[in-house]
């Protein structure tokens, strides 16, 4: 099992900026892709940007040129900078990590393990 805990939600203005932090801890030797996702009520779960352990990423439409994802193996840490917030990427977003694999058009099997999320919200 792996755990994952999220940090670094806030409230902040359009225009503005964050950094959310995850760190894994348990079996990480089987997690090869990890993501962040995104969940608001009444919608459907997104993918927001998924990056494998070898450094392939891929990032939804909706977040290009304004989200990067990061990752650094060593210390079982994830990261996402996101910039230009607006209102709606207000959501409740969560780190998660599997076995799976990352291409630059897809991902599959990064969510088998979550965090509890961290709440992103945008005014």
């Amino acid at each position: 099992h792996v755990q994952l805990v999220e940090s670094g939600g806030a409230s902040v203005q359009a225009g503005g900026s964050l950094r959310l932090s995850c760190v894994a801890s348990g079996y990480t030797y089987s997690v090869n892709c990890m993501g962040w996702f995104r969940q608001t009520p009444g919608k459907q779960r997104e993918g927001v940007a998924v990056i494998a352990r070898g450094g392939t990423t891929k990032h939804a439409d909706f977040v290009k040129g304004r989200f990067t994802i990061s990752r650094d193996n060593a210390r079982n840490n994830l990261s996402l900078l996101m910039a230009a917030l607006q209102p709606e990427d207000t959501a409740l977003y969560y780190c998660a990590a599997g076995p799976g694999w990352v291409s630059g058009t897809a991902f599959f099997g990064c969510d088998d393990f979550r965090g509890q999320g961290t709440q992103v919200t945008v005014s």
